[in-house]
């Protein structure tokens, strides 16, 4: 079936199944040229509770979909692609937040909104890459345990007080990323800033311009004034950033920056979940009510 022909079908589909496309900044171009909103995890997540469709295709990972489960629970959230989980996600499991819980009686638990919706139960309050460090500032404790990211946390102990305990998880992607690979970019590609996330490791956001989400990320090249950029994150970002500012030349450092639990989805898949209606993504009430609250909580910090 040639492309044209699965977007003709997907477009009749979303309207008999009064459904809305989401897909992450990662996703491959074809599959974000589908997507009725392109955003990062939580953004997109907040369209899905906000949006009057009845049925969503989060073209994601499974944390994602969670995720819009849980503040949309009244919807049908589907995930293309079954399989297509988050490595860091999986890094810390729920009884073992417990087990560091009871090591650390007197620390406040953030976990980081790319885990699974248990993990998210187990916490006091979520963060995003963009609030983490205002999370962390808005608790009383004065020690915190940070999950899963030990980069992100890293980055948050450079804008707080607080004593940080981080898990010892991270992106694999992100932190493929080395201060080598900056170097020979900025060699290539003299006067480009340079922004990465802060899920890389922390000597590579400490060579950056700019640490940013992915969010932060758009708005950054909607804003500058630079003619190139050196971006450090997932390369299918690149194509969103082609798609806000095409004068603009971005190169990503080093090799293999590829998530590839992000590009298993495909339209192909996307028209599948729509025609059957399969990879429902549910999350128990006694989880989502405990995880929508630590959701909850970090909206309700002021510079969130």
């Amino acid at each position: 079936m040639v492309l044209a022909e699965i977007k003709e079908k997907i477009a009749a589909l979303k309207e008999e199944r009064k459904a809305v496309i989401l897909a992450h900044n990662y996703q491959v171009a074809e599959v974000q040229e589908l997507a009725d909103h392109t955003g990062d995890s939580f953004e997109l997540s907040r369209i899905a509770a906000e949006s009057e469709a009845e049925v969503i295709v989060f073209c994601g990972v499974h944390f994602m979909a969670e995720s819009a489960a849980i503040l949309a629970p009244d919807k049908i959230v589907l995930l293309p692609e079954a399989v297509a989980g988050c490595p860091m996600a999986d890094m810390v499991a729920p009884e073992e937040l417990r087990q560091w819980k009871e090591k650390y009686p007197d620390a406040a638990v953030v976990v980081y909104i790319n885990s699974s919706a248990a993990v998210k139960a187990e916490s006091d309050i979520c963060a995003t890459s963009a609030n983490a460090a205002a999370v962390v500032n808005s608790l009383h404790a004065r020690r915190v345990i940070f999950a899963p990211d030990r980069n992100l946390a890293h980055f948050v102990s450079r804008h707080t007080d607080k004593e940080i305990i981080a898990w010892p998880g991270y992106c694999i992607t992100h932190h493929r990323i080395t201060p080598q690979d900056i170097e020979r970019a900025r060699r290539a590609h003299p006067g480009a800033p340079v922004i990465v996330h802060p899920e890389c490791r922390p000597e590579v956001v400490e060579m950056a311009d700019a640490v940013l989400g992915t969010g932060g990320m758009i708005r950054y090249v909607r804003e500058t004034e630079a003619t190139e950029i050196i971006v450090g994150t997932e390369a299918g970002m690149i194509y969103r950033l082609r798609k806000e500012r095409p004068e603009i030349k971005f190169y990503v450092p080093g090799t293999g920056l590829v998530c590839p639990n992000m590009k298993y989805t495909t339209p192909e898949k996307v028209l599948s979940a729509l025609e059957k209606m399969q990879h429902r993504v549910t999350v128990a009430p006694e989880i989502r009510e405990r995880a929508a609250e630590a959701l909850r909580r970090m909206l309700a910090v002021p510079s969130a």
